[in-house]
């Protein structure tokens, strides 16, 4: 994994897939804002209060560099590629997706309880100008399906299994997508200021003891009652190092 400059946005990302990237870091001079809304967002009208958020602070739309979305359940494959083909359209007339690469990092998963009635927006995170002396960067979610053609269930890690060995290797295979995509941007685990995690099975004992062993201790790990974005999938995680995080 390699991170490629995104000038009109100020930050960095690592290339993914068509709809998101695996992760953006803020250029020197630059940190990152996270805007989390108190209530879910539907998307068209999440992307309208974005956009004019962004605007009020003074940056351009290209500043926008993350998102959190919250879905009302598991999407099939299809479904999945529909609704991310509508979601690009939005990035494409604000000059952040050319039709191949998205620099926006992104993550998706679907609430157990409280889900909202429609893909809706739960935070966004933008470029802002003023060096935080810290790293700034946000981790894009990831199940645990191997990157590739091909359906979901041909690629996600013991498929269809919830048992505590195969939960296990989900988590210990999310772990490690969480540190190359890190490892990208010279960062670790020590760097970061929130880690969630996100899997309707317990698996506190499993991630207590593994997190603590790669040296995630400064972390902040927080588990969701959630599922991940696609039919098949059982555990997702992201992570992030933010300068400033407030609630809208």
């Amino acid at each position: 994994m390699t991170a490629i400059a995104f000038a009109p946005g100020n930050y960095r990302f690592v290339p993914s897939v068509f709809q998101y990237s695996a992760g953006a870091a803020a250029d020197p001079g630059f940190h990152i804002e996270r805007v989390m809304f108190r209530e879910p967002v539907p998307l068209k009208a999440g992307f309208d209060l974005i956009a004019a958020m962004i605007r009020t602070a003074g940056r351009p739309l290209t500043s926008f560099c993350a998102c959190e979305l919250r879905s009302p359940g598991q999407f099939s494959d299809q479904g999945f590629r529909s609704f991310n083909e509508t979601y690009v359209e939005t990035l494409r007339a604000w000059g952040l997706f050319d039709g191949t690469t998205n620099p926006v990092a992104r993550s998706n998963v679907c609430p157990e309880i409280g889900a909202p009635t429609e893909p809706s927006f739960h935070a966004f995170s933008f470029t802002r100008e003023g060096d935080a002396g810290e790293p700034n960067f946000v981790i894009s979610g990831s199940g645990e399906a191997r990157e590739g053609p091909g359906p979901y269930a041909e690629r996600i890690v013991r498929y269809q299994e919830t048992g505590t060995d195969a939960l296990t290797e989900k988590a210990v295979f999310v772990l490690a997508q969480m540190e190359k995509r890190m490892a990208a941007f010279g960062h670790a685990w020590r760097n970061t200021t929130a880690t969630q995690t996100y899997c309707v099975f317990d698996i506190h004992p499993f991630m207590a003891s593994e997190m603590a062993r790669r040296g995630a201790a400064r972390a902040g790990l927080t588990w969701h009652f959630a599922r991940p974005p696609v039919i098949g999938l059982d555990y997702e995680m992201d992570c992030r190092s933010v300068a400033i995080e407030r609630s809208a």
